[in-house]
């Protein structure tokens, strides 16, 4: 876990805006899915070079964003139902949800000038 990234602890608790969480196989549904904004959900591994290197991308996109977007991040060894689930196949693999339904996959890391783009019409 890296300094950008809250674990999450159950799923009563709301996550502060502005920063990567944690969810898990347990709290994806809460966490993710009923959600009332957009979430952008990234699914990682411990060793994965390009999700280490997305983590600032993201730890900015989601103090940017605050308010209109949510970031989280799943790790797919520890919760493969999840990554199952969503069809995951490589890693990194972002996914944007909206109103519990995924709206836009992309694979790979990415610079955030392209994210942002890639993200226009889920933000607006």
């Amino acid at each position: 876990m890296t300094e950008t990234t809250v674990p999450r602890r159950g799923t009563a608790a709301v996550p502060p805006a502005g920063v990567v969480t944690e969810t898990s196989d347990a709290a994806f549904a809460a966490d993710v899915l009923e959600a009332g904004v957009p979430v952008l959900v990234k699914f990682t591994a411990a060793w994965c070079g390009p999700c280490r290197q997305l983590t600032p991308v993201l730890a900015a996109l989601a103090a940017e964003e605050a308010g209109r977007l949510r970031v989280v991040e799943i790790d797919v060894d520890r919760n493969p139902e999840t990554a199952a689930r969503h069809g995951v196949l490589a890693t990194p693999t972002l996914m944007v949800f909206r109103d519990g339904e995924p709206v836009r996959s992309m694979v790979g890391a990415r610079p955030k000038r392209r994210l942002r783009e890639e993200l226009a019409d889920v933000l607006d």
